[in-house]
């Protein structure tokens, strides 16, 4: 991983005004519990998105992000985490996730009946971030108690236990797909206690951002040539020829790293992209992908820089 400040780089260019905001959020809600605020492992690259959202967060809003596979819609979630100088809460939701694992649940400890809190019960309590992941897989019965909580309320009924008050500095962020298998449409209740925005896919700028954030003695000709790939593959999938299973950027990541440990580029690819396509037909259309880009014989020296060899 590259060794620059991912907060720094996500304030690089940001309007001085929602900067000066963030500065004033963090002074006022100091942090100071034993959960680490974290940062993520690469910086949201989308100078618009991300000044979007924060200035929401800023309002007090919760924000619902949306967006296909590979928007970074989580990155952009951790990413204004840090710049609020919050530590997060995941919850990922699907069809096992309750009410009583969002808010807690009474367990025995020491003999006696307690209260265990739940995720949202603790980041609400603490003023967190809450990250929902795919929302939109979520149960009824879950996303009931959310109510009160999201709106100008901001207070959940805990039944046998006091009212649970949310914290000043406590957000919400959400993430939805519509094209995952099990997702369903939001009802207009819980659609209402969100500002949303639509993420745009990035482009072969914003991917040579990220390849070149995590991987800086990499070759610019290797970086764009990797970049028009996985748009080729986007474009396949958008077109419904291919699943998403061969649309995976950590995927692609985990190729340049095989390829600078020395493996072949061709292999490295098949290895993080191609092979996670089990139907025959749908690998034969990405191998075609990767031959048309990638060049029979490159492998370590034609992707990295010589500097990194020397070291």
């Amino acid at each position: 991983m590259a060794g620059s400040n991912i907060k720094d780089i996500l304030a690089a260019g940001l309007e001085p005004g929602l900067l000066a905001g963030a500065e004033a959020f963090r002074q006022e809600h100091p942090w100071q519990g034993v959960r680490q605020v974290t940062a993520p492992r690469y910086p949201y690259f989308g100078r618009k998105i991300l000044e979007e959202a924060l200035a929401a967060l800023l309002t007090g809003a919760n924000l619902l992000l949306v967006g296909p596979k590979a928007t970074g819609k989580n990155i952009l979630a951790e990413s204004l985490a840090l710049l609020l100088g919050r530590p997060v809460w995941n919850v990922s939701f699907h069809i096992d996730v309750d009410a009583s694992y969002l808010i807690g649940m009474d367990t025995f400890k020491g003999g006696e009946v307690c209260f265990r809190p739940g995720p949202v019960h603790e980041c609400a309590s603490f003023g967190g971030v809450c990250i929902l992941d795919e929302i939109n897989m979520a149960r009824n019965e879950a996303l009931a108690v959310l109510h009160s909580l999201l709106d100008h309320r901001r207070r959940l009924e805990v039944p046998g236990y006091e009212e649970l008050h949310l914290h000043p500095a406590a957000r919400f962020i959400a993430t939805m797909n519509y094209g995952y298998a099990g997702t369903r449409e939001l009802n207009e209740a819980l659609l209402s206690r969100f500002a949303v925005l639509h993420l745009p896919v990035p482009g072969e700028a914003e991917l040579m951002e990220l390849f070149a954030y995590e991987f800086p003695d990499l070759q610019p000709e290797a970086g764009r040539l990797l970049a028009a790939l996985f748009m080729d593959i986007r474009k396949k999938y958008e077109e419904k020829e291919i699943s998403g299973r061969a649309l995976d950027l950590r995927g692609m990541l985990e190729a340049l790293r095989l390829i600078r440990l020395g493996l072949g580029a061709k292999e490295a690819v098949a290895m993080g992209i191609v092979n996670k396509c089990f139907d025959t037909q749908e690998r034969a259309l990405v191998e075609d992908l990767l031959a048309l880009r990638l060049p029979e014989d490159w492998g370590r020296k034609e992707f990295f820089l010589d500097e990194y060899f020397q070291n």
